[in-house]
């Protein structure tokens, strides 16, 4: 499948995020956990304290991240989830 996205340059995942993480629930980045799959999640992985890609990412993807979860399949969010918050 071939996606096409197009957005504002100046927006992207990863400043939605530090916009809710920072003005909303007045967080820091060290206290975000983000998960991705796909490059399109970059810039939140980068921002996030744990920046998590899925196991199913690109290698591009899963080089950005601190951890890499097993796969969507494999139920990569749930071992991110108890990896790193319980």
């Amino acid at each position: 499948a071939t996606f096409f996205e197009a957005t504002n340059p100046l927006v992207n995942k990863g400043t939605a995020v530090q916009y809710l993480a920072e003005e909303y629930l007045g967080l820091k980045p060290e206290n975000v956990m983000t998960i991705g799959d796909n490059f399109n999640d970059v810039e939140m992985i980068q921002y996030a304290g744990i920046g998590v890609a899925m196991g199913n990412a690109p290698d591009g993807v899963k080089a950005m991240a601190d951890w890499v979860a097993p796969t969507v399949e494999e139920d990569g969010v749930v071992a991110a989830i108890e990896q790193f918050l319980l």
